[in-house]
């Protein structure tokens, strides 16, 4: 790309020509984006939107019917006296009249006619449906816990636990919902304090937390408006404040890094402003499209929820992307040498963006005098680290795994499972007919109810629950184990497989489908286990693809690619390890589960692979324009290496300690996340890049840039800059002589 057909450059020079235009107009877009998010909402998914298999199948009837299945509360009443003496009798009778006057629930069912009293005769369960819109339920709850919290004061003698949609998800938005977002938000101090360390001024550390800030207020109010046409997962915007913070961030201080390093050169705010767009903004344009390509690899999966992630990433990088080479441009312009503003005495001698890093520079030398013996120990260093993650377990974690034993929610989960086992979480078997009062359908159903208690893998009571207006029978089955077990798993197959084949398979016209919560996590997981090499595959082709356009090498594109790849693997098998097998997981306050959660490899590989390939472009751009200049391949490595190391330094040390924050969260799964996420950037930053990348290429040699001949046809690269310092020196005299006597 010559500098004529630069666009970067092309879009920086007209941003700092129209200044007021660019700055404007950028503030005038975040307004009117945020003002339109905020008046459009953003829409959420619905249940059978998440369901994946059979699972969405028997959703979907309910839904046609219009029987989608109210949110549910379950009540276990227990002490030392029989379930059915008088106190716990009195305590039922007490419950279920509070309840019935909130107004918030269905009619509630006499447990002792649904024979719901548990085997040891000392508890008994109150099932209850909610009314309303089930997804909403945890905002409709507070009268039934304030009835249940009445009902325990008039009964001290007898302890009342309660589980269900609407108690659980309110304890969730209470507690770890806010936690989360507390998270979040940390994260733009922690983002501000390294900048400052970095650029060792203060107005230096706010540009790029700006900018990052304004791309994510934009396109989180585009997202809300784009939600109408695809319903969005609530989290999706944490998403892309994430991915917005990190690219962001990068983004700016690739830019700024640049300008500020021309101008420790010597050269005018003008001349260096010119150089930077047309290399890191190049940079910027590069990366951005490669991370576009990478979040697009959600949209293979098939699943809404992660269509929506990848259009909330691609979103705020787009966003992020087109602020940098259009208004930071004409901020700095009008900014000048006063972006320095709020130098931080002691910080601001350790800014030598000319120079590059002295103990970058130390590690360096030290690893291209033996660049083989290098390669072969960060080689066999990554793979010992990936060795766990061949032996990976995924499955949606259940909520005794999730969350600590300790939580209140989870004591009264433990308590209703111990005496109703499978009662918490039914599998429920939707059937639909042509005529459910057909005798047929009535002999089918007995025939279930036989085989299915002849397993020994399902409990009692099997309630069966007929929808006669729409030829729908519902029937709710507990399932062995604990509802999420190896034991549940054994029995929800069992259904699926043996029973509902032998039963409703022999009536013509019956469709018979398995959901439930274990059933809801198995299709979903075996749905994304299929959609995990497609996703993979289109990433890594895509990616190399890219690379290889932009950087005119086979050699880079591929190693690029590997080197992702391996530093993924070995952040993966540190999680397994962490979680699955609990290595050293009492450091971050977990334990080992037995399992990683089911779109955890999925999602982190996509979102890893689009942030590493960030900074990787800008430390291979350097190289590259070092080799371009005339440097030996050694020579441009250890100077692309050194002259880059103080902002992918800086870059990786925000997105480590970010996510680093989410390890500290209660839940399992962003504990996973977090430490997945951030040994995965603390890797590609250190060893990746500092010793695998240079001494990869420098044993290479001139190989590195091998291009088949076949490939001849792509755009030759051509450096940007002696044009640009050709084009000052014209103007200077013209400048000059037009200049007035002093």
């Amino acid at each position: 790309m010559n500098g004529k057909r630069n666009i970067a450059a092309a879009m920086g020079g007209w941003s700092v020509r129209h200044r007021v235009i660019a700055i404007v107009g950028w503030v005038a877009f975040v307004a009117l984006a945020v003002s339109i998010g905020s008046m459009a909402g953003q829409r959420q998914m619905t249940a059978d939107q998440y369901a994946a298999g059979d699972s969405a199948k028997a959703i979907q009837i309910l839904d046609a019917a219009g029987l989608s299945t109210p949110a549910g509360e379950l009540f276990l009443l227990s002490g030392s006296d029989a379930a059915t003496s008088a106190p716990t009798r009195a305590a039922v009778a007490d419950l279920t009249r509070r309840l019935e006057a909130t107004g918030a629930v269905t009619t509630v069912a006499d447990p002792y006619a649904e024979h719901l009293v548990s085997a040891d005769g000392h508890s008994v369960l109150v099932r209850v449906g909610m009314t309303g819109d089930p997804m909403t339920a945890a905002d409709r709850v507070q009268p039934i816990l304030d009835a249940t919290a009445a009902t325990r004061a008039a009964h001290p003698g007898v302890r009342i636990d309660e589980f269900g949609d609407g108690s659980a998800n309110h304890w969730f938005n209470d507690t770890i919902g806010k936690d989360f977002q507390r998270a979040e938000w940390t994260a733009v101090p922690l983002a501000l304090g390294i900048l400052l360390v970095a650029f060792g001024a203060f107005l230096a550390a706010v540009l790029p937390v700006g900018l990052a800030m304004t791309s994510f207020l934009a396109a989180n109010g585009l997202l809300a408006l784009i939600s109408h046409r695809l319903a969005l997962d609530s989290s999706a915007s944490s998403v892309m404040l994430l991915v917005g913070l990190a690219v962001g961030v990068d983004y700016c201080m690739f830019y700024l890094r640049r300008e500020r390093e021309e101008r420790a050169r010597g050269r005018d705010p003008e001349t260096s402003l010119r150089i930077a767009a047309a290399t890191s903004g190049r940079s910027v344009l590069i990366s951005g499209l490669t991370v576009v390509v990478a979040m697009s690899g959600m949209f293979l999966s098939g699943m809404l929820i992660f269509e929506g992630f990848a259009i909330a990433a691609i979103l705020v990088v787009v966003v992020a992307m087109t602020g940098s080479v259009t208004v930071l441009p004409a901020l700095l312009s009008v900014l000048g040498d006063h972006v320095d503003f709020g130098r931080v005495p002691g910080l601001a001698r350790m800014r030598r963006p000319g120079d590059g890093s002295r103990v970058w520079g130390a590690i360096l030398g030290r690893v291209l005098k033996r660049p083989g013996l290098s390669v072969a120990a960060a080689v066999g260093f990554l793979v010992v680290l990936a060795v766990p993650v061949l032996g990976i377990h995924t499955e949606n974690l259940s909520l005794d795994k999730q969350l600590p034993a300790d939580a209140g929610i989870m004591q009264s989960y433990h308590r209703i499972t111990a005496a109703f086992p499978g009662g918490p979480t039914p599998a429920r078997v939707v059937v639909r007919t042509n005529d459910a009062t057909a005798a047929q359908v009535g002999g089918a159903v007995t025939e279930f109810k036989t085989l299915a208690t002849a397993t020994g893998l399902v409990g009692e009571p099997i309630i069966v629950v007929p929808h006669q207006g729409s030829n729908i029978v519902e029937i709710r089955v507990p399932l062995a184990g604990d509802g999420s077990d190896a034991t549940s798993v054994r029995a929800l197959h069992a259904l699926r497989s043996d029973v509902i084949p032998a039963s409703f398979g022999q009536v013509p016209g019956v469709e018979a489908y398995v959901t439930g919560d274990l059933a809801f996590s198995q299709d979903f997981n075996t749905q994304l286990q299929h959609a995990f090499l497609p996703v993979i595959l289109f990433v890594l082709v895509l990616a190399f693809l890219l690379m290889l356009v932009a950087f005119r090498s086979f050699t880079i594109a591929a190693v690029s690619v590997a080197l992702n790849v391996l530093s993924m693997a070995a952040a993966f098998g540190v999680m397994v390890a962490v979680f699955q097998h609990g290595w050293g997981a009492g450091l971050v306050g977990g334990r080992g589960v037995g399992a990683i959660q089911s779109w955890i490899p999925l999602f982190a590989f996509v979102i890893l692979f689009g942030l590493s390939m960030d900074y990787h472009v800008f430390v291979v751009s350097r190289i590259r324009e070092a080799y371009d200049r005339g440097m030996s391949t050694q020579d441009a490595v250890a100077h692309g290496i050194r002259i880059s190391a103080g902002v992918v330094t800086s870059a990786a040390a925000i997105m480590v300690a970010v996510f680093a924050v989410f390890a500290t969260l209660s839940m399992t799964t962003f504990k996973q996340l977090g430490v997945g996420l951030a040994v995965a950037i603390l890797l590609d930053a250190t060893v990746v890049r500092a010793v695998l990348l240079p001494s990869v290429l420098t044993v290479l040699g001139d190989r590195t840039w091998w291009l088949p001949a076949w490939l001849s046809f792509l755009p030759e690269r051509v450096d940007p800059v002696p044009a640009i310092e050709e084009a000052a020196s014209a103007e200077q005299p013209r400048l000059d002589a037009g200049a007035p006597a002093r």
